[in-house]
């Protein structure tokens, strides 16, 4: 079968490989259908990590038919089509004893800190997978992770119907985040520097956009919301627009903090106690799959849109390539299977 290696910094290698097999009673074997590119991807295929040994096969998101299952498995059954969730915790510790599986201190990610899934086949424990109906296709199936992120987001933060919110930045995770808000009931402001992406956000239900390079994101947000927002999301996970989204907030105002930049942050401690303001961390998503697949098949969020291209898994380091050289007009690209 093809297995896709990144065998070094901006080198993909597909070669053959041997198809895993059952082993375990609860192990299911899924013959791969789409996987989405990431940012987490690009950031490793263009950089390095240093928590990523090569070589890797990267892709955590991703779908797929099952095509055999061990002895014990009940969730899934042969011909099943399913989305994975990507999160591999221990679960012995006593977070993942509290039902919080995202966040245990030996949390894995599939296809990052282990192998994933840009090969034709993938064994996995039935937990990680969630079965889908055929109305929805491989390839939006696919984006049910990243959903699955905003939907996680966006419970840290408690938003609610009506809630005033502003997404800093519309990547694949800021626009997931609109869709999911949207459903909500909230009013969505999206912030970002390239006028397609917003044009982008504003298609699929921001309420206001800004371009914040062109406009100020204070005065806008004075326009959109006088006093302030309800709930503040930086979905770019940098440093310096986390400490501005603290001046974003209204009184009582939450904060996502979603990001992995590891420089401190200058947030004077005056700013949060005069406006009880929360801030929350969101780390990948905690059992929101179920959600997640359940909005799909409603038609309440619609993966179909985030997509801009495909490609075949043979021309992978292409996608890459691509995908990295035309950032500003590329929302998400898919690697199929044919």
């Amino acid at each position: 079968m093809r297995v896709a290696k990144l065998t070094e910094v901006r080198k993909i290698e597909v070669v053959e490989g041997e198809k895993p097999e059952i082993s375990s009673e609860y192990d299911v074997q899924v013959k791969v259908k789409a996987v989405g590119i990431c940012g987490t991807d690009l950031h490793i295929f263009n950089e390095g990590r240093a928590d990523v040994i090569l070589p890797r096969v990267m892709g955590h998101e991703l779908s797929g038919e099952v095509t055999a299952v061990g002895e014990k498995v009940d969730r899934v059954k042969v011909g099943d089509r399913v989305a994975l969730d990507p999160v591999f915790a221990c679960g012995e510790c006593p977070t993942c004893r509290k039902g919080y599986p995202n966040v245990c201190e030996n949390v894995k990610c599939y296809g990052v800190q282990m192998d994933g899934g840009y090969q034709d086949y993938i064994v996995v424990h039935e937990k990680h997978l969630y079965p889908f109906d055929h109305s929805i296709s491989f390839e939006q199936a696919a984006l049910a992770e990243p959903f699955s992120i905003a939907a996680n987001i966006l419970e840290r933060t408690s938003a609610a119907k009506e809630d005033n919110v502003i997404i800093i930045g519309a990547g694949t995770i800021g626009l997931s985040i609109v869709q999911v808000a949207k459903g909500i009931g909230c009013r969505i402001m999206v912030a970002d520097v390239v006028d397609s992406k917003l044009e982008k956000a504003r298609a699929l239900g921001a309420d206001k956009v800004v371009n914040s390079k062109k406009e100020s994101i204070k005065d806008m947000i004075e326009e959109f919301a006088p006093g302030g927002l309800d709930v503040v999301i930086d979905a770019v996970g940098i440093t310096s627009l986390f400490q501005q989204s603290i001046e974003y907030a209204a009184p009582r105002g939450r904060i996502a903090c979603i990001g992995f930049d590891a420089k401190p942050a200058e947030i004077p401690p005056v700013l949060i106690t005069k406006k009880e303001l929360s801030i929350v961390g969101s780390r990948m998503n905690c059992y929101q799959f179920p959600k997640v697949m359940k909005w799909l098949e409603e038609g309440k969020i619609d993966a179909e849109k985030m997509i801009s291209r495909k490609y075949s898994i043979d021309d992978i380091q292409q996608a890459f390539e691509e995908t990295i050289a035309n950032g500003q007009d590329v929302v998400k690209t898919l690697i199929v299977f044919e």
